[in-house]
């Protein structure tokens, strides 16, 4: 994209009344956003949904000068600019019909063919939330996932701070444009994020991070992942907004279970008994309903004649060759394994190609 299509654009995004799913049909209708500038009336009458009041606000000439800062913002922060048609757009992102026309990044991250999983929770995470999000991320880290989140207090930071701590890419998804961050406390979090991941936003450099602003960046979080998992939540609460999102988008929903008398656990609870999420209690739940299969990664990995098993690996060798096909469960109770260590101990044993799962979480030696 040149310097003047990309102003052109930004001009288009400022008219009053062009939104994401009026601009894109205004783009799809003509060459490109220079050209709807210069569309005699009755080309713009004849598309669908183009009316009278956003044919007069494009002749609006102050759109120009607004988007003549922010192409100077961009250029002079190296900020990168993706439209929805583009190849480093968002892969599926591109299919939700809400999604920003445009958006800015800052980093390094790399989303090609790449599993994608958006974490979300409230602000307020207990102990319980803290230690579930850290096992699961180190439980997925064999599959290099992408981890993304809000880059708000408690569920967001943990996640995007448990994917750094296993190198894996990590995205924040921000409610305000990129010459700031909130909150404030996490700036010292950005240096590390950009080495292997970064920013995105649709939100141009003069927006602060207003109460809806919040709400329209959860379509991304939850647009741009293949699943969103929900560590805990109240019975209200922006997360619960994200899943709803994801559920609209046909994504698949996860959530943390917990006892009836926790506050935070109320909301997960609620969309799991409402049937608007999956029950999440390992990484192993899901692998298996995402059907992400380990032994593509393994196959990349040489066939050894001798494996080297740890102690708990061993333990789980014997286990399943005595007694065969066993559930996940069995095999944490006669092995003495808690189901959160479990997880990752099998991903491992996938990877080094002692063991296969099968379907109804069942595993077997090979």
């Amino acid at each position: 994209m040149t310097d003047q299509e990309l102003f052109s654009l930004l001009a288009l995004l400022k008219v009053d009344g062009v939104g994401d799913i009026t601009g894109k049909k205004l783009l799809n209708s003509f060459e490109d956003a220079g050209a709807i500038f210069k569309a005699k009336s009755s080309q713009l009458a004849a598309i669908d949904g183009i009316g009278s009041v956003v044919m007069k606000n494009l002749k609006d000439k102050s759109v120009f000068e607004k988007a003549e800062r922010e192409l100077s913002f961009i250029k002079n922060n190296n900020i990168q600019v993706s439209v929805f048609q583009d190849e480093n757009y968002p892969e599926k992102l591109k299919h939700c019909i809400d999604a920003p026309i445009l958006i800015f990044t800052a980093g390094n991250m790399d989303l090609k063919k790449r599993k994608i999983i958006s974490i979300v929770g409230t602000r307020q995470i207990t102990s319980y939330g803290t230690e579930f999000c850290k096992n699961l991320i180190e439980d997925l880290a064999p599959l290099d996932p992408v981890i993304v989140s809000g880059f708000a207090y408690g569920v967001d930071i943990v996640a995007h701070q448990a994917a750094m701590d296993h190198d894996l890419q990590t995205v924040g998804v921000l409610a305000h444009g990129l010459n700031q961050i909130y909150p404030r406390t996490h700036k010292k979090y950005m240096a590390k994020m950009e080495e292997k991941g970064g920013f995105i936003t649709e939100f141009w450099s003069d927006s602060n991070p207003d109460k809806e602003k919040f709400v329209r960046r959860n379509r991304i979080v939850a647009g741009m992942a293949e699943a969103t998992i929900v560590i805990e939540s109240a019975d209200k609460g922006g997360s619960l907004i994200t899943a709803n999102m994801a559920n609209e988008y046909n994504r698949d929903v996860f959530a943390v279970p917990g006892r009836v008398t926790d506050k935070y656990s109320q909301g997960c609870n609620n969309l799991i008994k409402t049937q608007k999420a999956n029950v999440l209690t390992s990484a192993a739940d899901l692998l298996y309903m995402l059907n992400w299969d380990i032994k593509e990664k393994s196959k990349s990995i040489q066939k050894q004649l001798f494996v080297e098993l740890n102690p708990d690996e061993q333990k789980i060798y014997d286990f399943l060759q005595t007694n065969g096909k066993e559930l996940l469960d069995t095999i944490a109770i006669e092995c003495e394994i808690p189901i959160f260590k479990l997880s990752g101990v099998l991903i491992g044993m996938e990877l080094k190609g002692v063991i296969r799962p099968l379907p109804g979480k069942l595993f077997e030696s090979i």
